[in-house]
């Protein structure tokens, strides 16, 4: 497994209370042979990446909500009336949807399980958004396309999905989190949610969904994560299921 803590790292906060700091491009490098040690040798030994990280938890809060991690040093904040989410590729009417839009497509909520590859785990988090279908509907999917490539508006971060997968219904462009519209820390104001997968499919700072013919794979796939990051059945993990 060539990479480690940082794969929840597709930036942003995810503590439940309160914001952080990012965590910078050379503190996530210089951590990537704890993060491999830690999901080789399973959830028992996370405990000792964790102790291991306690001279920057400034920069990695903890405790027994979401935790902060980015792969860039800072992202610049959109608001609700800036933010455009681009839809593209093999779609017959590709569009950029304001927060609006997005609000007068069909809504769906879930109550699920947040999971990261590295051990630490949030119970019921309640959503709320469109669900993935519902916006390729909306944008005119090519059936026979294959697969999804999903861009952070920080510039740097992908995820993908297979098209059998973005149809998932537990898959949302997620506008809400806990009743209240996702922060920017948390990766708002639009943000992936795929709740049957590892934390780092759920790709923040959602910018851009591409249709398109094959898999790419995404930021921590191309360092050595699974590409179908179901949760319990990849990465060498045993959790229990999210969804």
């Amino acid at each position: 497994m060539a990479a480690g803590v940082s794969a929840c790292w597709n930036a942003g906060v995810d503590e439940r209370d309160g914001g952080g700091s990012p965590v910078g491009r050379r503190i996530v490098l210089g951590m990537l042979g704890l993060g491999a040690f830690g999901v080789a040798a399973g959830a028992r030994l996370q405990q000792g990446v964790n102790e291991a990280l306690e001279p920057i938890s400034g920069f990695v809060p903890g405790g027994g909500g979401f935790r902060y991690y980015s792969v860039v040093s800072s992202v610049r904040a959109k608001t609700a009336q800036s933010y455009r989410l681009e839809v593209s590729g093999r779609v017959s009417r590709p569009r950029a949807f304001t927060m609006a839009d997005l609000a007068a497509l069909p809504q769906t909520s879930l109550t699920l399980d947040f999971q990261c590859v590295t051990g630490w785990r949030v119970p019921d988090v309640p959503w709320s958004g469109v669900a993935l279908p519902d916006l390729l509907d909306a944008c005119g999917a090519a059936p026979d396309a294959k697969a999804l490539t999903f861009t952070s508006f920080d510039g740097v971060y992908t995820e993908s999905l297979t098209m059998e997968q973005a149809r998932r219904r537990d898959v949302l462009v997620a506008t809400s989190m806990y009743g209240k519209p996702v922060t920017h820390d948390h990766g708002g104001p639009v943000r992936l949610y795929v709740a049957p997968m590892y934390a780092y499919k759920s790709l923040k700072w959602l910018g851009g969904i591409e249709v398109v013919d094959e898999v790419e794979p995404g930021y921590w796939e191309l360092r050595g994560y699974d590409v179908d990051a179901w949760v319990g059945r990849s990465n060498g993990r045993d959790d229990a299921p999210t969804a």
